[in-house]
């Protein structure tokens, strides 16, 4: 029903065969972030001294903003997520009419270390071409590579 009244979005989980151990569950984003903080009690000033609520809070918003966004993008393509038995996780993987595969990971840290591209290096290298490109999203001001086709990025490159 909340999904019908659209207050929640459920995300299938992405599997291939490249991919070996992949899970298949849902995961399950408010459409509004600001709800869903209100609705676990968490205030602004709680927020400001409890930082690791603020990164799921994020991820949530980004995911949401992506599915948003892919209702009217030029390419069209399907928003998953991916996690395996081994726990290896990338936030969003956004899957193309023709293949191709785009993992996001979101970082609600300023600053992006070599480790945040874990899960997205895990499916470059299962999925060879298929995989097109890797973006970690984050809360600093500053692009920058991290390998091929991989790329840190702020946030706020969901709006340019």
């Amino acid at each position: 029903m909340l999904e019908e009244v659209f207050l929640i979005k459920r995300v299938d989980g992405w599997a291939s065969s490249a991919t070996g151990r992949a899970l298949r569950l849902r995961k399950v984003v408010f459409v509004d972030t600001g709800l869903a903080a209100n609705l676990c009690g968490l205030t602004e000033a709680r927020l400001r001294r409890t930082d690791s609520l603020v990164g799921p809070l994020i991820e949530n918003f980004v995911i949401g903003e992506l599915a948003r966004q892919l209702t009217w993008a030029q390419t069209r393509a399907q928003l998953f997520h991916y996690r395996t038995k081994e726990h290896v996780e990338v936030d969003a993987v956004l899957e193309a009419a023709d293949g191709r595969l785009v993992g996001v990971e979101v970082k609600a840290a300023e600053t992006v270390h070599r480790s945040d591209f874990a899960g997205l290096r895990h499916l470059q290298s299962r999925l060879g071409d298929r995989f097109h490109f890797g973006l970690v999203l984050y809360a600093g001001t500053t692009v920058a590579s991290f390998g091929e086709r991989l790329v840190a990025a702020p946030i706020d490159l969901l709006w340019q």
